[in-house]
Formats: C-alpha cells, structure tokens, sequence
C-alpha cells in the first residue's frame, strides 16, 4: 500500500507544481513572451536596464567627456579597460595637460559588472543596447572607444 501512496503523493507535488505554470499559460494577458528574433530585428527594443557593451558617446564636433583620470580602469576587476595617454604643454595655460591617446575597451574580457561606469566622475563612459556581439575572431571583440580627431568637451576638467 505505501508504493501506490508515495506515486499518489508524487503526482500531487507535480500538479501542484504545474498550476501556476499552467494557470499563467491558459490566462496569459500580454500575448507572447518569445520575441521572434532575428526576424524581429528592426522593432527589437532591449529594456533600459541591458548591459550590452560599454560606449564613449560623442556629440556633433566630436568631442567627448573623458579627461583620461583612469578610474574606471583602476576600477575594473579584470583589466578590461586600458587608457593610452600622454602629457602635452597646454598653450593657453602653459601647463601639463593629459591628453587620451587610445580608450581601450576589451569586450571579451568585460564581465559586465559596471564598476567602471559607477567609477567615471564625468559620465563619460556609458552602457550600450547593443547585444549582437558574436565573432569568430576575438581580436574584433577589442574596441577603441575615442573616436579619432576627438578632444574633451570644454568646461569638462580633471
């Protein structure tokens, strides 16, 4: 008798397991939840909380906000950013000024963890909604983020 109590008791955690599943599939009000990707690639939008990839926005004369004070990279667990920078003599000032030579973001590296965006004191670095990053060469997956000609926004200091 104790066999056919315990597959009774088993198909009983199985229903009551099932009913909320199948309670959601038989009242569902939103429609369907599967997006039909990549057929859908136009219409697709990402919520605004999606990490894709780390970006260094530009405006319209290619100037961006990065002073090149290297906190998101000291800030990023793994190394996936590096800043190439000199110091050149400011011709109005007549002092040292640090200049960004490359912004480097290495994707295949970044665990998306966003310390570097909550590092950065001028908002110079910023999350993207990009999330087709597949490659068959991982050196594509190496990014510069500056823009080349750009300088820093004026009004943005140190």
């Amino acid at each position: 008798m104790s066999y056919f109590s315990n597959i009774y008791d088993g198909v009983k955690t199985l229903l009551t397991g099932m009913k909320v599943t199948g309670n959601y599939f038989l009242h569902s009000k939103k429609g369907a939840i599967t997006q039909k990707y990549p057929e859908n690639r136009d219409t697709l939008q990402m919520f605004e909380r999606f990490r894709g990839e780390v970006v260094m926005p530009h405006d319209e004369q290619n100037e961006h906000s990065c002073t090149g004070c290297q906190k998101c990279e000291i800030a990023c667990p793994n190394g996936s950013i590096e800043i190439i920078w000199d110091r050149v003599i400011d011709e109005k000032t007549g002092k040292k000024k640090k200049i960004i030579d490359k912004h480097i973001y290495h994707f295949g590296m970044c665990t998306q963890c966003g310390l570097c965006i909550d590092a950065c004191p001028n908002d110079a670095i910023k999350w993207a909604q990009n999330f087709e990053n597949s490659v068959y060469d991982r050196t594509q997956l190496t990014r510069v983020l500056n823009k080349p000609g750009s300088k820093v926004r004026a009004g943005v200091e140190d």
